[in-house]
This record gives structure tokens, C-alpha cells and sequence, in this order.
């Protein structure tokens, strides 16, 4: 009879040990010394929808308290970062009369998210069978198990590693774990569903750190997206899970236990036991593969970074702030300082350096670059390349046709995947419509050099002169992927949302009106000038300074419009506002037009005076 040998006594194994032994299977669970005493003293409740009862497993605290025979599987329970030294060490154990290994005869069956331990698993062991599963064990108290699902107490989708048909050791797994109450899928692309689960597994550090609410809820679609296409990026392919899953899902429910409410992943426990989380075989294995693959992956990688500062201060789970939160992710896409451009530009990925030196009156901005840029910097023409030629009818700033935003992008020398990284010499306001642009344009990996070259040159960077001539990109663009109102939209937008003048407030007052048609603004639109969201050196405000000013203006916050627009004079400086907006957070549309083609309109109404009307 088939002997499982759960190898990890956390949430996974105690509950897959527990379940196989009630289904009549045998098997012995390997935890720590700690962990195997307490089980085996009968200290331990595994607590389900059905009741609680102490955990009868046998138990073991390590290889050397178990001999092995033939008819044993290896099943490794333990974390990923936990799994490497484990599997090292069963692969050496003998087996039977000795004359074999445990790697050359035994089965190992890898429980693992992520993409690594089958990998680590092969090198050791001759047969391997990967796993994605779905198990909400919560195990944080040493005395006590809780698996709240039910009458399925978890899924798992099973197949050989690497990805090919089913063998017998595969079905006969299956089979088992059917008896104990799983419900399982056998694949024979099991890369693809382990996939999927990375996909998922890289918002549990979202979940770990931060409370729930919209702005983590924002987040997790960051992740998910970032995640999917690094992975494709990478050439993996992705199951999907909703269409191509064919256990019974409706069987796989989860109960409130009274008591014992669930307090989230895998990661949160990890954290709240005071583990090192998994996280860097979550969203480090996308990092890892987006930089195998010539690209970034700033979300995942920052999301990474401050998972492992909150271990190493000891931080409790979903401890963190949305403030904190917003801080997190403006680093991943929209600002980075000197310093990290500095690190960034020694690594193997220096980002493309747009330089984007445009001021209203200022027709010197080519000439600004080639007295003094930073290494490498190509100068940018905002009239010209980031912007249609104006008309009466458009405005003064036009949005480009994709079509020649992509041929000037290839000038600039910008490359698919690669980062870019754009400044001036304005606090950012010329520099933020590059950053728009290529944002809508698709590019992802878009950043604000905050405070510009100022901020460079304070920070002791190097500057040189004359014209650069960048190798020629390849990238492709692509129109739309950030919002954009047209002028009837920007009219109808205060009925339903926050229609926000980026404009100095004497020209949204009408008071002064130094370029275009009529003084005055869109009426329903509230004022809040650009020029107020950075500090005198002209970087950006706090992230949490940006959702206090913002959310004194109705903007954010609880209650907050879900629904942004800007606009400025003629979408430039709207893009520096929707920048900051993102910063806080905050998702913006932005009306390109602007009030260049808004006032050019004799037939749009204006409004004077500090009010919206």
C-alpha cells in the first residue's frame, strides 16, 4: 500500500496529511521538532466545518526518523525557499535494503507556488509531479489547524514535470486525493496552471501587508496585469482557469467557523508567525523572469522590497496604510529619484533618458539640451513630436497620430520591454506628457526622473553637451490604454465625477488669459494648479501629502468620485496633474483638448470666478 510521506507540517501538509489518513491512506508528516511534539502529544486541533478533534497523524521530525521503502511517495509540503535543502535531503535517503536512493526510485509530488521547485525538484529526483492547488488552511496557533472548506476541502490540478501525459504514479495520486476530499484535475500541461497560480499568488503580498479597500483593490489589478505579462514576456503560456477548469468548483466552498474566521493567505500567516514570507518566490519569480527575459517588472519588484522590509522590522499583517501603499507603487510607475536613476543606469537595463526641456514663451529647449543633458539624454520636441499641429478646432496640443508617435519613439531610440525615464526642467510639467503619452501609447515602464535635472545635478550627476544619437528602437504603440474625454464628455463630466482645472488659479478665475481664446473655465470644473503638487525644488509632494490635498478637494479618500478628469491649457500640464492623481492613487482621464479647444468653441459655455459655476 502506497505510504505518503508529507515532508512540511505547515497549513498544506497538516491538512493534506490529516485528510489522506481519514480517507484510510497511510501516512507520516515531517515538521519541525516543535511542531511533531506537539502533534504527537495530541496538542494540535484541525478544526473544519464538520468540528474539531485532535490531529491524529503520525509523525516524524525529520528524514532520519523514517525509513523509506518502494511504495512511499515523497510529498513536499514545505515553502518554497524551505524547499531546495529538503528535497537535497530525502534525495539522499535510502530506500528499502539500501542499494537505491530516494531520488533515483521514489516519486516526489512539489506543492509549491511559483515556478522553482519542480525545477529544483528534477535535479534531484527522477520522477516528479507538480502541482497548482488551492488550499485555505489557516495555521497561524501551534495548537490549532483550521480548514473552513467544504464538502471539497481544496483543488488541485496534477500533472508530470515536466509537462507531459499522465503517468500511473499521477492517477494514483489522484485517485487518493479524491478519497480524502480534493477535488483534482490531471493536465498534461501542468506549466500553464502553475502559471495561473503564480499569477494569483503574486497579490497574496497585498493581502499581507495592507488592509482591503479600493486602493488595494487598484493594486491587485496591477499585480495581476504586470504578472501576466512578464509571463508571456518570459513564454509561458497561462491556463484559464474559469474556462478550461473541469473539477466540480461548486463542491469547494468556504465556511465561517465561529471563532476562527480566515485572516488571509499564505503570506499574511507567514508574516504573522514572524517567517520570512514567500514573497520572493512570488513576486521575485516574476522579477527574475522578467529580467531573464530583457525587461522590469517595477511593481512586482517593488511590492517585493517592501515585503521584506516589513519582515525585517517585524510588521504585522495588513498593518500598512493606503498612504503607504501609494508611496509603494508611485516608485514602481511614475517617479524615480536621482539615486535610483544613478543604480539604474550602472545596471543591465539603463532606461531610455528622454529629455523634454519645453516651457510656454521658452522656444530654447533644444538649444537648453545641448548645452547641458544628462549622459546619453535624447531631446524630445513637445510641440513637434508629443503633440499634433495645433488648430482652432483641436487645440493647441493635440494628441499625435499613433502612427507618428511610434516613428518618433524609434528616433529616440526607445525599445519593447525597456524602461524609459523622462525629465526637464520644469518640476516635471513638460516632462509628465512624455510620461502621458507613452503610458497611453502602452509602454508601462514609464517614469518621472523627480525634480528633473536639478535634482540630478544636486545629486552630484554627471551632465554632458551636444547632440546624442541613440541607436534605433523597434518599439510598437499602440493608441488608448489610458483614458482620454473629448470636449462633449468633458461637459457631461461633472454630473458624475470631479472635473479638475490644472491651470494657475487666475486664469481658471478669468482673470488673466495670456494665450488662448476666453478667460475663464469649463463650468462644474474645480481648480487645482499643477504648480501646487510639487515642493519649491520642483519634486512631487508625498504620496500621502498628494491624497490630503486631493481629498480636501473631494477627490479620493472615503466617499470619494470614482470618476477624474483634467484638464489644463492644452495637455501638457494635465498630465502632471494626472501624474500626481497617480501618485495618490488616484486614476484620471485627461481631456486633451483642454481649454484651448474648449474656449476656441464660441458655442461652449464659460464660466468666471473662483466657483465651479
Amino acid at each position: 500500500m502506497t505510504r505518503y510521506v508529507v515532508v512540511g507540517a505547515g497549513a498544506v501538509g497538516v491538512t493534506l496529511a490529516a485528510q489522506l489518513r481519514a480517507a484510510g491512506r497511510e501516512v507520516v508528516l515531517i515538521g519541525r521538532p516543535r511542531q511533531a511534539e506537539l502533534i504527537a502529544a495530541g496538542r494540535v486541533q484541525y478544526v473544519t466545518p464538520e468540528g474539531s478533534e485532535a490531529l491524529d497523524v503520525p509523525v516524524a521530525a525529520g528524514p532520519e526518523e523514517v525509513g523509506l521503502d518502494r511504495h512511499d511517495v515523497l510529498v513536499l509540503a514545505t515553502k518554497t525557499a524551505d524547499a531546495d535543502a529538503a528535497l537535497a535531503a530525502w534525495a539522499a535517503r535510502p530506500v528499502g535494503d539500501g542499494r537505491h536512493r530516494a531520488g533515483e526510485v521514489l516519486p516526489v509530488v512539489t506543492l509549491q507556488n511559483g515556478l522553482d521547485a519542480e525545477r529544483s525538484a528534477l535535479r534531484r529526483f527522477a520522477t516528479v509531479i507538480g502541482s497548482a492547488l488551492w488550499i485555505p488552511t489557516t495555521y497561524v496557533d501551534e495548537h490549532e489547524v483550521v480548514s473552513p472548506a467544504g464538502p471539497a476541502v481544496g483543488v488541485f490540478w496534477l500533472g508530470t514535470y515536466p509537462d507531459g501525459p499522465a503517468t500511473r504514479a499521477v492517477r494514483r495520486l489522484a485517485d487518493d486525493l479524491r478519497a480524502a476530499r480534493f477535488e483534482v484535475q490531471v493536465v498534461d500541461d501542468l506549466t500553464r496552471w502553475k502559471a495561473a497560480k503564480l499569477v494569483a499568488s503574486s497579490t497574496f503580498v497585498l493581502d499581507a501587508l495592507y488592509a482591503p479597500g479600493p486602493d488595494r483593490d487598484r493594486a491587485v489589478a496591477l499585480v495581476r496585469a504586470e504578472s501576466t505579462a512578464v509571463l508571456a514576456a518570459a513564454g509561458y503560456a497561462i491556463a484559464d482557469v474559469e474556462s478550461e477548469n473541469t473539477t466540480a468548483l461548486d463542491r469547494f466552498q468556504l465556511h465561517g467557523i465561529a471563532g476562527h474566521e480566515r485572516p488571509g493567505s499564505s503570506t499574511w500567516q507567514s508574516l504573522a508567525r514572524g517567517r520570512t514570507p514567500e514573497t520572493d518566490h512570488l513576486n521575485g519569480e516574476l522579477v527574475l523572469l522578467a529580467r531573464l527575459a530583457g525587461r522590469r517588472a517595477p511593481v512586482n519588484a517593488a511590492l517585493q522590497a517592501r515585503a521584506q522590509r516589513a519582515a525585517a522590522e517585524g510588521t504585522a499583517p495588513g498593518a500598512l496604510g493606503a498612504d503607504d501603499l501609494a508611496a509603494v507603487l508611485a516608485t514602481a510607475t511614475v517617479l524615480v529619484d536621482a539615486a535610483g536613476l544613478q543604480a539604474e543606469l550602472d545596471g543591465s537595463q539603463p532606461p531610455t533618458l528622454l529629455d523634454v526641456r519645453w516651457a510656454l514663451g521658452d522656444p530654447d529647449g533644444e538649444k537648453h539640451h545641448l548645452d547641458a543633458h544628462l549622459p546619453g539624454a535624447v531631446y524630445v520636441d513637445l510641440d513637434t513630436e508629443l503633440a499634433a499641429p495645433g488648430t482652432v478646432a483641436d487645440g493647441r496640443h493635440p494628441l499625435p497620430a499613433i502612427e507618428d508617435l511610434q516613428a518618433a519613439a524609434r528616433r529616440w531610440g526607445v525599445r519593447n520591454g525597456w524602461p524609459v525615464v523622462v525629465y526637464d526642467d520644469n518640476a516635471g510639467q513638460s516632462a509628465a506628457r512624455a510620461w502621458w503619452l507613452l503610458r497611453w501609447a502602452g509602454l508601462t515602464d514609464v517614469r518621472i526622473l523627480d525634480g528633473g535635472l536639478r535634482a540630478w545635478t544636486a545629486a552630484g550627476g554627471a551632465v554632458e553637451s551636444g547632440a546624442s544619437t541613440p541607436e534605433p528602437g523597434e518599439v510598437v504603440l499602440t493608441a488608448g490604454h489610458l483614458p482620454v474625454l473629448d470636449a462633449d464628455e468633458a461637459a457631461a463630466w461633472p454630473d458624475n465625477g470631479v472635473l479638475v482645472d490644472a491651470r494657475a488659479a487666475e486664469r481658471y478665475r478669468g482673470e488673466v488669459e495670456p494665450v488662448d481664446a476666453q478667460a475663464g473655465h469649463v463650468p462644474g470644473a474645480i481648480s487645482l494648479p499643477t504648480a501646487e503638487n510639487v515642493d519649491p525644488l520642483g519634486t512631487f509632494l508625498s504620496a500621502a501629502a498628494l491624497r490630503s490635498r486631493f481629498a480636501a478637494a473631494g477627490i479620493g479618500g472615503d466617499g470619494g468620485p470614482e470618476r477624474v478628469g483634467v484638464y489644463c491649457g492644452s495637455g501638457v500640464t494635465a498630465a502632471h496633474e494626472v501624474a500626481a492623481l497617480q501618485i495618490a492613487g488616484i486614476d484620471a482621464a485627461l481631456y486633451a483638448g483642454s481649454w484651448s479647444q474648449w474656449s476656441g468653441d464660441p458655442a461652449r459655455p464659460v464660466a468666471t470666478g473662483p466657483d465651479p459655476s
